[in-house]
């Protein structure tokens, strides 16, 4: 502001200041650079994830196949998502101390860690790297639902667009972009491990992970370069004392509409981490071997982008959302009870087909509940948006390490029950939300 300004301009200036959005970009006059900013941020976050949970996701599904000395790989995702959990509950309040784009940031050293410990795999390596990752995962994710969110209602907002659109559209392509990590990563994994019975000669998996390695950095380097859409003058006396804190975190909590989305949050959760510990160790390797894994689950990230973007892009609100996770929910539950009731080992081409075509059948309802979810909390819970994309990964993350812990000592059909089970009970008291939600159009759509 100019110090030599007149009272009515100094007047005139102020009110324009104070009548501007708090998003960033979101004046009328920088209408144009403000939606270049917002898509290009949706972009670089798409690109960034993409090159860290390449690495991630691959070195993930290969935990309960080539760690398996003393069932290490499986413990140290057990120990991850414990971890991610327990953090995850006041990740809220340390993304708004340091604002969604430096959250992202520091999020990434985690999963750095994480490859590195690969490379030297033993229990003084990989469980104390998988307890740091739990702390940085949840500070990563809880940033991503909230720049991801600022970014799309800004860009909403900025052109006169209904917000239940536009964050599917933003969700759509994040989640698109982000599932194609498994077709990517998985088919670096079955190039580099293709000879290896038992999961690959020592150089083979070695020379894997220094790729992973190669893949974060790259991710690394664009989290940096994306704006600083956080208001840091709000954060700061947001939280003054441990009790507004707490109050904060829990306020989601005292929704009826955040306790009825729970149940299929976590359910969100159990349905990942069982392609991850169960799909690939009970139904992929028994047919495919450990060299078939990452062909499975490349064509199950196939299958996840493309249901991804197609949900995303039918999105506008709460009644959308019902249908398209109906489509999600009655696809993995005809899988789960066809596992259960009918299936069995095969040899011959049709053998070898059948894991591949269940990987692709399961990707779509994964696609569904990443986007629909996400797109949800952010219209449901702009306020506090920061704590209700903490509450996602709490419950999802509880969810999944439920399944590593249980997953060694418990049989298949035993873990096709518990699905199916939690599969009708989330979905049941999801469809009660659409009720309960007697407005939908409170919901600026």
């Amino acid at each position: 502001m100019d110090s030599t300004a007149t009272g009515p301009e100094l007047a005139a200036s102020h009110d324009e200041e104070e009548a501007a959005p708090l998003v960033s970009g979101a004046g009328d006059g920088r209408r144009g650079a403000g939606t270049a900013s917002q898509t290009r941020d949706l972009h670089l976050l798409s690109l960034a994830f993409f090159f860290v949970f390449l690495a991630y996701h691959a070195a993930q599904n290969l935990q309960s196949t080539v760690n398996t000395e003393g069932d290490l790989g499986t413990v140290s995702m057990g120990v991850l998502y414990t971890s991610f959990t327990l953090f995850a509950v006041a990740a809220s309040p340390v993304v708004r101390w340091l604002g969604a784009s430096r959250a992202l940031v520091i999020g990434t050293s985690g999963y750095l860690l994480f490859i590195l410990a690969n490379l030297v795999p033993t229990w003084y390596t990989m469980v104390p790297a998988s307890l740091y990752l739990g702390f940085t995962a949840s500070i990563i994710w809880v940033g991503q639902g909230t720049y991801l969110t600022s970014a799309a209602l800004s860009h909403a907002r900025d052109n006169n667009l209904p917000d239940g659109p536009t964050l599917g559209s933003f969700n759509g392509e994040f989640w698109g972009v982000f599932a194609s990590t498994q077709v990517i990563g998985n088919l670096i994994s079955l190039a580099l491990l293709r000879n290896g019975k038992d999961g690959g000669s020592v150089t083979g998996k070695n020379l894997l992970f220094v790729v992973f390695l190669g893949c974060m950095i790259i991710g690394i380097v664009l989290m940096c370069l994306l704006s600083k859409r956080d208001e840091k003058r709000d954060n700061a006396s947001t939280h003054s004392s441990f009790g507004s804190m707490l109050k904060y975190i829990v306020a989601p909590l005292k929704d009826r509409r955040m306790i009825l989305l729970i149940p299929l949050i976590a359910y969100s959760g159990l349905q990942q981490a069982f392609v991850w510990a169960v799909f690939t160790k009970s139904i992929v390797t028994p047919v495919l071997g450990i060299s078939g894994v990452g062909g499975a689950m490349a064509i199950y990230g196939a299958s996840d982008v493309v249901c991804s973007l197609v949900a995303g892009r039918f999105t506008s609100g709460l009644h959308s959302a019902t249908f398209i996770v109906s489509v999600g929910a009655i696809v993995q539950a005809v899988v789960l009870f066809w596992l259960l009731l009918f299936y069995s080992p095969m040899e011959g081409l049709l053998g070898a087909a059948i894991p591949l075509f269940i990987g692709a059948l399961w990707g779509v309802g994964d696609g569904v509940l990443n986007t629909q979810l996400s797109a949800l909390l952010g219209l449901l819970f702009e306020d506090v948006k920061e704590a209700a994309f903490a509450q996602l990964k709490v419950w999802q993350s509880g969810a999944i390490a439920v399944i590593f812990f249980l997953s060694p000592s418990i049989t298949l059909q035993a873990m096709l029950i518990l699905m199916a089970t939690a599969l009708v009970i989330s979905f049941g008291l999801f469809l009660l939300l659409t009720l309960v939600v007697e407005k939908p159009s409170s919901i600026r759509a």
